[in-house]
């Protein structure tokens, strides 16, 4: 069966946007999209109880509402739809794994609201074992799907790496985009770095020259598999969260890893990641490297 490019809807304006920037990302990669809204009947749902056939039918009418948009602007798309009867977070995660990638709507920052990222998107972007993107809808504005750079994270060593770079190589040469890579890094307490790993830095000329190495040794093999890609290597001190955020105000995209640790209230998504999805102005790509 051939891939897609999966979006999840609800009927909010934000999966509306999500769906537009699935439907971009599927012409770019020449793919079929794939819509889906998942439902269960609830028979005590609040605060209005509806019967089964009524819900069925406002759930349909969801699914054909996102349809008949992605139709009207993307006419020459190949465009399924299908009603899935089942829990959000299950539906969903099964589709992202027969799924290029998963994209979903992103309801806004902030301390509450940027939490539940549409209810259920960050429990499908902690345990989803394919990349996940979250698109939000800015003053109801679909987010731009040209110009604009590409921006991804890099951190750790280049084989820690190189799902997140090879997705954001990949993005950047299908959009004809340029792409910045940043890479953050720290002044390290006393003794956090083991003798070894100072002698390289000391090798390297001092702890920013080692950074700006680890970065261009990353980089290496995908400028070589992508030589028309423009790449701008930033390296800056400073939180990885706080230094992504600086550089993404006119991205396109911004694409970053996930590690995932379990937690008494759930499993989490790294810190990199949740401070991306909660603030970054443009959609979102979380690709797992577990």
């Amino acid at each position: 069966m051939t891939s897609a490019i999966t979006v999840g809807v609800d009927g909010s304006a934000e999966s509306l946007a999500a769906a537009d920037w699935a439907a971009r990302e599927a012409e770019l990669r020449g793919m079929p999209l794939r819509i889906v809204h998942a439902w269960l009947w609830q028979p005590l749902d609040v605060p209005v109880v509806q019967d089964k056939e009524t819900q069925a039918k406002s759930a349909l009418a969801v699914l054909r509402e996102a349809e008949t948009h992605v139709a009207g602007r993307h006419p020459a798309l190949t465009v399924t739809a299908e009603m899935v009867q089942d829990t959000a977070v299950t539906a969903l995660l099964r589709e992202a794994e027969a799924a290029e990638m998963l994209v979903l709507g992103s309801r806004g920052h902030g301390a509450f609201v940027g939490f539940l990222l549409g209810s259920y998107g960050q429990q499908v972007i902690a345990a989803a074992k394919r990349p996940v993107v979250s698109v939000r809808a800015r003053d109801g504005r679909t987010p731009r799907a040209e110009g604009g750079e590409i921006v991804v994270g890099q951190q750790g060593t280049p084989e820690d790496s190189d799902a997140v770079l090879g997705f954001a190589f990949e993005e950047a040469a299908a959009r004809g985009a340029a792409l910045r890579a940043v890479r953050a890094w720290s002044l390290p307490p006393v003794f956090a770095y083991s003798p070894g790993s100072m002698l390289l830095a000391d090798e390297a000329g001092g702890l920013e020259p080692f950074e700006k190495k680890a970065l261009a040794e990353a980089l290496a093999p995908w400028r070589t598999r992508f030589p028309d890609v423009p790449v701008t290597e930033h390296v800056e001190i400073g939180s990885a969260g706080q230094v992504l955020l600086s550089t993404v105000s006119d991205a396109q995209l911004l694409v970053v890893g996930r590690r995932t640790r379990c937690a008494s209230v759930g499993t989490r998504i790294g810190s990199v990641a949740h401070a991306a999805l909660h603030h970054a102005p443009c959609p979102v790509a979380v690709i797992p490297h577990d």
